[in-house]
C-alpha cells in the first residue's frame, strides 16, 4: 500500500500502544483511535513492507463496544489509549492479551490456562484512581501558559486540568499554579531553548490519609514570590507538603535529584492495607492504591507464609511488598537499584516497627548471585530461600537472576509482572528448570490504558 491511500478495514485487535489492528488482504494496519469491532475508513500515513500505520477518517460501522469518552481530549492525549472501549471489553481484551502471551511465548496450553487462571480483577470505579500525576508546563502558540498532558509520541501539550484518571482536586491545584505564574510573571520552561523556569508539576494524593503533595520541577534555584503560591495552596484541605525539585538538565527525565521544601514536610503518608508508607517526591509508589491492595493481598496469599520462612523480594522499590511479607515471614530481604527507594524502604520498616526486613541497594541480577556465591564460601553450603518474590520492570528478569533463583531452590516463586510477554518468557525458563505454574491472576491497575498487572505462582516440582 502507498502513503495517502484510503482503505476500509475491520478492527479485530488492539496493539501494544493502543492502536486498532486490522488486516486487508493479509496486510496489517495499525489505526489510531479505532477499537475492536469498528469498521473504519482510514488513510495510510506510514507504509512498511508487511504493515502500515493509518489515520482513521471516519467510522463506517461502530463497534458494539464503543462508548463516549469521558474526557473531551481523550483522543489527542497520550494517557488514555482505549477510553472509547467499554470497560467490560477492556477487561476482555486484557484477559486475552495475557493468556495469548502465555500460550504463544510461554508454551502453555489453553486447557491448562483454563484450570489455573483466576478471573481478572477489574476496578469498581475505572476512573479517578491515580494517586500520582505529573503535568508538563509550557506555552501555547499564543504564548499563554498551559498545562495538561503530552499528545501521543510528542511533547506537544494538550491543555487539560481535569484528567479523568486523576483525583478531582488536581484541577484546583493546577489552576492555582497557573494563576500564580501569570500574576507573578513566572515563566514556563521551553524545551527547545532550555529557558524558562517551571517544567512540571507533580501531585500526589493519599487515598486513605487524604494528604496532598505538590512539587514544582524548576529550571533554577528557587521560585520567585513562592509565599503567594504557598498561601493559596495551603487553603486546600489536606495540603501537607509543598516542595520544589531542581532540574536544569536537557533531558526527558522529569524529576531532579535536589528537593527543597517550601512549606510543610517533604513527604506525605498513605497506607496499603495496614502498612503505613512515607512517600517523597522521588519515591516509587503504586499509582492505583485500591487495586494494589488487592494485588499485594493475593501475592501474600500465594506466598503462603507460616511465620518461619526466609523470603527474598527482588525489585522491592520502597518496600511495599516486602513489608506486607514481613508480617507473616521470619525474615525478608529486599533488593532495589535506586538508593533513595532503599532509604524509603528502611524508613517505612522503622515507622511500622518491622524489624525482620533487611534491604540491599543494587541490581537484583548482581546482588542475589553475589550473595549466593559469598554465602557458599563463608558457610560451606548453598544459600536457601523458602519463597522468592519478583516484581521486575517491563524488561522482566535477567537470565542470570533466574538461574540463581533456581539454584536457591525456593518452594514457591511469586512473580508480579507489568508485562505479560516477559512474564511468559521468564515463566517458560523457570518451567524448564524445575518450577510449575500453579496459579495466575490478572489485575486491571491501569484502566483506560493497554497496561495490566499479573500475579503468578510457581511451585518447585516434587521430583526436583
Amino acid at each position: 500500500m502507498n502513503k495517502n491511500e484510503k482503505i476500509i478495514v475491520k478492527i479485530e485487535d488492539i496493539g501494544v500502544t493502543g492502536e486498532g489492528i486490522g488486516k486487508v488482504e493479509g496486510y496489517t494496519l495499525f489505526v489510531k483511535d479505532a477499537i475492536i469491532g469498528d469498521t473504519v475508513e482510514a488513510v495510510i500515513t506510514k507504509p512498511k513492507k508487511n504493515y502500515a500505520y493509518a489515520r482513521m477518517i471516519n467510522i463506517i460501522e461502530s463497534s458494539k463496544h464503543r462508548v463516549p469518552a469521558k474526557c473531551p481530549v481523550a483522543r489527542q492525549c497520550g494517557g488514555c489509549q482505549i477510553q472509547e472501549l467499554s470497560y467490560e471489553a477492556q477487561l476482555d481484551f486484557k484477559n486475552k492479551k495475557v493468556r495469548g502471551n502465555l500460550e504463544r511465548i510461554g508454551g502453555f496450553s489453553p486447557e491448562l490456562l483454563d484450570k489455573i487462571m483466576e478471573p481478572i480483577c477489574g476496578m469498581d470505579e475505572p476512573f479517578y484512581y491515580r494517586n500520582k500525576a505529573q503535568f508538563p508546563i509550557g506555552t501555547d502558540k499564543d504564548g499563554r501558559i498551559v498545562t495538561g498532558f503530552y499528545a501521543g509520541r510528542t511533547h506537544q501539550i494538550i491543555p487539560n486540568t481535569d484528567c479523568a484518571l486523576g483525583v478531582p482536586v488536581n484541577q484546583d491545584i493546577l489552576q492555582i499554579i497557573l494563576d500564580y505564574m501569570n500574576e507573578c510573571h513566572v515563566t514556563a520552561y521551553n524545551e527547545e531553548t532550555g529557558r524558562g523556569l517551571v517544567r512540571h508539576v507533580l501531585i500526589r494524593y493519599g487515598f486513605k490519609t487524604k494528604e496532598i503533595m505538590v512539587c514544582l520541577v524548576i529550571n533554577g534555584d528557587n521560585l520567585p514570590h513562592s509565599e503567594k503560591l504557598v498561601d493559596k495552596l495551603t487553603q486546600i484541605e489536606g495540603m501537607t507538603s509543598i516542595t520544589y525539585s531542581v532540574n536544569r538538565e536537557n533531558t526527558n527525565v522529569i524529576m531532579g535529584k535536589e528537593i527543597g521544601v517550601l512549606w510543610g514536610q517533604g513527604y506525605i503518608t498513605d497506607y496499603i492495607g495496614d502498612i503505613k508508607y512515607q512517600i517523597s517526591p522521588l519515591s516509587f509508589f503504586q499509582v492505583n492504591p485500591a487495586q494494589t491492595e488487592k494485588l499485594y493481598g493475593l501475592a501474600l496469599e500465594y506466598a503462603d507464609l507460616k511465620g518461619e520462612e526466609t523470603v527474598w523480594d527482588l525489585y522491592c522499590g520502597i518496600g511495599t511488598i516486602s513489608l506486607f511479607l514481613a508480617q507473616k515471614a521470619e525474615k525478608v530481604y529486599g533488593v532495589e537499584i535506586v538508593p533513595q527507594a532503599i532509604d524509603d524502604a528502611k524508613n517505612n520498616a522503622k515507622i511500622n516497627a518491622i524489624e525482620n526486613a533487611e534491604f540491599f541497594v543494587g541490581k537484583a541480577e548482581e546482588v542475589l548471585p553475589d550473595y549466593y556465591a559469598q554465602y557458599e564460601r563463608e558457610h560451606g553450603k548453598k544459600a536457601y530461600a523458602d519463597v522468592i518474590v519478583v516484581d521486575p520492570p517491563r524488561k522482566g528478569c535477567d537470565e542470570t537472576l533466574l538461574q540463581t533463583m533456581v539454584q536457591m531452590r525456593p518452594e514457591r516463586i511469586v512473580y508480579v509482572s507489568c508485562d505479560s510477554a516477559t512474564l511468559a518468557r521468564d515463566v517458560k525458563y523457570l518451567g524448564k528448570h524445575g518450577y510449575q505454574l500453579m496459579k495466575a491472576r490478572i489485575f486491571d491497575n491501569f484502566s483506560q490504558s493497554v497496561h495490566v498487572e499479573t500475579v503468578a505462582l510457581l511451585s518447585r516440582k516434587i521430583f526436583n
